[in-house]
């Protein structure tokens, strides 16, 4: 559909998506990397940040691909992460984190944990030392015990000169400290990859949808908490205009492409660290209309905040033309299909919860 009409879903086609040439241009992909990369490893999977909105169903995920016991949830409290070995951890704590891997026999982290958009403005300080001091100390333990690494990034990494559209090397420019440790992330994820053959791999999340954990922090966790209104009966009160267009993805889109990224072949991956990820784009507005559609005594009310200038700053639809060409990356949820997920397994739980 057209970007600048109804909800935009992602890119079908690379060749028609392509970037101009026009305008600055950043970590640009590259073919491939000099060294050769971290064979599949057998040993365990350790998920750094379990508890997070990630982290509590990628955790699910891996854990029925390789049992309960193959994957250590790991955050700051206990992740009351099911059936499997969930331990208490600080990504700052090197020799702590160091001892986990010996212990646990890890050979793949999936490092999740970090200080999201809006509460890393309100610590800037700390969103740095966290965001870049875990990253240092995960790429570290991974180079010294050959590791794979999954190290997430973030639509946060464009800033307001980025075209409508944002291609896979569109500039990168943030406003926020959490763009800005995403950037280094993603440049630090290809020295360690280039200098120290580490097999590290990311994607650049949309906003992210889910009705299984709690909102994260994060400028678009608008998308979530508008549902916990919803299915209460009360009018949702939203931080940002009704025509604010985001990129968005529901949480199974995202588990599926994380874990697309890491099975794919090495040698197919032309940007490994940074690929542009995208599913649907809408606007609040729009959101709110086809939740309406289904509780029709909905409303929404308009009061922007601080955080309507990290989302002005973000594009209103990404190209992620690049992951469907070299990855195979399709998305399966549009609009409708994420606003009839949300709704009824929130009202299912609601109703257990009230049994």
């Amino acid at each position: 559909m057209d970007p600048m009409g109804d909800a935009y879903e992602g890119s079908r086609n690379p060749v028609e998506t392509r970037a101009s040439q026009d305008g600055p241009r950043r970590l640009k992909c590259r073919r491939m990397f000099s060294r050769a990369m971290a064979s599949e490893s057998p040993r365990r999977v350790l998920v750094t940040g379990a508890s997070g909105q990630i982290g509590t169903e990628l955790v699910a995920a891996l854990r029925a691909r390789h049992g309960s016991d193959g994957v250590v949830a790991m955050d700051l409290r206990d992740s009351q992460s099911g059936d499997g070995p969930s331990v208490i951890g600080d990504v700052l704590d090197r020799m702590g984190m160091d001892a986990i891997v010996q212990e646990w026999d890890i050979g793949t982290v999936y490092h999740l944990a970090a200080i999201l958009s809006a509460t890393g403005e309100r610590d800037p300080a700390a969103c740095f030392e966290i965001n870049m001091g875990g990253l240092l100390n995960v790429l570290e333990l991974a180079r010294e015990n050959d590791l794979r690494v999954f190290a997430p990034s973030s639509i946060a990494v464009f800033g307001p000169d980025v075209p409508t559209v944002a291609h896979q090397d569109a500039h990168l420019n943030p406003t926020t400290m959490y763009g800005m440790t995403k950037v280094a992330g993603e440049l630090l994820a290809d020295y360690y990859a280039e200098a120290h053959g580490v097999d590290v791999r990311g994607v650049r999340y949309p906003g992210l949808i889910s009705w299984r954990a709690p909102p994260g922090g994060g400028t678009t966790d608008y998308a979530v908490s508008i549902f916990h209104s919803a299915i209460h009966g009360l009018p949702y009160t939203c931080f940002l205009r009704a025509d604010t267009r985001l990129p968005m993805m529901y949480m199974d889109d995202a588990i599926r492409a994380t874990l697309e990224l890491m099975d794919a072949p090495w040698e197919r991956l032309t940007c490994p660290a940074s690929y542009n990820l995208a599913a649907v784009s809408f606007s609040v507005e729009e959101l709110a209309t086809e939740i309406a559609s289904r509780v029709p005594e909905f409303e929404v009310e308009y009061a922007p905040d601080e955080r309507q200038a990290y989302a002005d700053s973000w594009p209103d639809v990404v190209d992620d033309s690049v992951a469907r060409a070299d990855w195979g990356w399709e998305h399966e949820f549009g609009l409708q299909e994420i606003v009839a997920e949300m709704l009824e397994n929130l009202n299912r739980d609601q109703r257990l919860e009230n049994a």
